[in-house]
């Protein structure tokens, strides 16, 4: 997903520090309406504006139009600063009394604590050292999907752009200095991670002026920019990139070739670095926002392969298939009936499929967010390393539409069985209209706007592959074992990302998971076992979100009988936007006590 600014890029921002911000009286007078404790009004107005602060990507997509021109500081110093301001903000809310709030604003009183608790608790573990790259790639990567969320309608646009160019230099120096610090103390990716990495960050190095993506919001821009004008921006973008850009992306690969690349281990999980297993245990407990640790996360992920492959089992025998399981997998990842030949005819079947989930939305859902989404192939340049789909959040405000990602690449190996699952996870109901919706959910403070509690996000993207069932979606048995396939491959998670981090396993022991007992085809699972190794914890979310949101769901049904309605359900879940595992409980347990209590129609 992922998304809005994520978890780590969350984490990063909302734990860096400057000198506390005033907030905008509007800002001020916003919270003031929407909390009923004067002393929670401030401290959500002063945050707010430290937010805006310090995470100009997303304030720059709720509209903020000086945000533009700004990026992020990803420095260690600027991490280590943040320490007094996070801590000034947890002391206030301290010594607020919660008993003393409305149900709406003990809430936001505890999920900001909870926000901030995690960052100051972050700052220590200086997560910086490996969140500096990925198997996808490093700092370039990121500002390549901050341009093609990029919009000129302006020259004032123009203009924004030609500053963050002008800043980019420094997102590469950042994320060089934490790994350097990285391989000083032992804390590093290892060698296949690297090698990943550089497939990717060595073609950018010698990219030129007409594929470079970073010059893609200049492509077209308005007739109300004059030619001249025109010319003039698009050669001071040029010259950002060729002077101030370009050197910063040799350097970058250089270091990761001929001085990381050396040094990088074979051995894979965080269980094999120096305070690996402190780190581990902390973000699983973030990625998952529970107390779990990651042996129960480990026993939670065996219990669900057991049970998905028995539901496996019966959609193989629907389909007529009287061999046995491993040669029924070998059938679905050979047999051409199963895939596409063409990219377009690929971005066709999605386009399809994300049009007739659209049209069963109103039967599941009250309220629908006003953005829309399109169906858009993943950028050729990264396409090697990248998932087989994805969503990227869009901005009503700065006229960018969602975006379903889909990787058109390595054509044998995207089973068309799996993608109504993929369609219903990344666009709707999964993750477009979910976050379009966070976005849009202007009637509650804008740090919940923005925040990333990725076992809900993640979670209910899985419940929307759920949901395909009830909407008649899956058309044929393959279809509903490609479902089932997709769900095992997030129990195989769980399985996979604890036993390398945790317990110390080698790729082969990760692999076999997903290669008996799912439909993935064999780049997929490289593909996503390189994620794994990349972001520890991350994958541990999707599986933990889903099963807490179906048991909601499952007691919300059970306490309401004939009152239940879907569509009031989902909207309780969604238009506030998401929040931790245990004030979701809290949360819908409230909501059921209302709906029990509320006026039959």
């Amino acid at each position: 997903m992922k998304r809005l600014v994520t978890a780590c890029a969350i984490a990063a921002l909302a734990a860096a520090a400057t000198p506390v911000f005033a907030a905008p009286a509007q800002v001020q007078a916003e919270a003031t309406r929407n909390a009923v404790s004067p002393a929670l009004a401030s401290v959500l107005a002063d945050y707010e504006a430290y937010l805006r602060a310090v995470d100009p990507i997303n304030a720059g997509m709720e509209g903020d139009r000086g945000a533009l021109s700004r990026l992020p500081d990803g420095s260690r110093a600027f991490e280590v600063a943040q320490e007094p301001v996070l801590r000034g903000f947890a002391d206030r809310l301290a010594a607020i009394d919660p008993a003393g709030l409305s149900d709406d604003d003990r809430l936001n009183h505890t999920f900001l604590t909870y926000v901030l608790l995690r960052s100051l608790a972050r700052i220590p573990l200086d997560t910086g050292r490996i969140d500096a790259f990925n198997s996808e790639g490093g700092p370039g990567q990121s500002l390549a999907y901050v341009a093609n969320v990029t919009r000129i309608a302006t020259a004032a646009d123009a203009e924004a752009w030609i500053a963050r160019l002008e800043a980019m230099p420094a997102s590469y120096a950042a994320p060089l200095a934490n790994a350097r610090r990285g391989l000083e103390t032992g804390l590093v990716q290892p060698r296949s991670i690297v090698e990943n990495a550089l497939t990717l960050v060595e073609p950018e190095a010698v990219l030129t002026p007409d594929a470079d993506p970073l010059l893609k919001p200049f492509a077209t821009l308005p007739a109300s920019i004059p030619a001249a004008q025109q010319a003039a921006l698009r050669e001071r973008a040029a010259r950002a990139v060729r002077e101030g850009i370009m050197p910063q992306r040799r350097e970058w690969a250089r270091f990761l070739r001929e001085d990381y690349l050396p040094r990088a281990p074979e051995t894979l999980g965080l269980v094999h670095r120096p305070g690996g297993r402190e780190m581990y245990a902390y973000l699983v407990r973030g990625y998952t926002t529970t107390d779990l640790t990651p042996d129960e996360v480990h026993a939670i992920g065996l219990q669900e392969v057991a049970r998905i492959r028995a539901r496996m089992d019966v959609e193989m025998r629907a389909a007529g298939w009287t061999s046995d399981f491993a040669s029924f997998l070998a059938f679905l990842r050979s047999d051409p009936q199963f895939y596409v030949t063409s990219r377009e005819a690929l971005m066709e079947k999605a386009a399809e499929m994300a049009k007739r989930a659209d049209d069963g939305l109103p039967a599941l859902f009250g309220t629908l967010p006003r953005l829309p989404y399109g169906v858009r192939p993943v950028p050729r340049e990264i396409e090697a390393n990248y998932t087989t789909g994805r969503y990227n959040p869009g901005s009503m405000e700065n006229g960018v539409a969602g975006g379903y990602m889909v990787n058109t690449s390595s054509l044998n190996q995207r089973g068309l069985y799996e993608l109504p699952a993929l369609t219903l996870h990344e666009a709707v109901p999964g993750h477009h209209l979910q976050i379009a919706l966070q976005q849009e959910a202007e009637g509650g403070p804008y740090f919940r706007r923005s925040v990333d509690v990725t076992a809900f996000v993640e979670g209910w993207g899985l419940y929307s592959e759920f949901l395909g069932e009830e909407m008649g979606f899956y058309r044929t048995p393959y279809e509903r074992f490609g479902r089932l396939s997709y769900e095992m491959w997030r129990a195989c998670r769980l399985v996979s990302d604890t036993g390398i981090h945790w317990l110390g396993w080698d790729i082969e022991q990760a692999r076999a998971c997903f290669r008996d007992n799912s439909a993935l085809a064999p780049l997929n699972i490289e593909t996503e076992l390189q994620r794994y190794i990349g972001r520890p914890g991350q994958a541990t979310a999707y599986k933990i979100g889903e099963i807490r949101l179906r048991a909601i769901r499952t007691r919300a049904e059970a306490e309401l009988g004939d009152r239940f309605d879907i569509r009031r359900f989902h909207d309780a879940l969604l238009v506030d936007g998401p929040l931790p595992m245990a004030l979701l409980d809290a949360r819908m347990d409230r909501w059921i006590a209302e709906e029990k209590a509320r006026p039959v129609d």
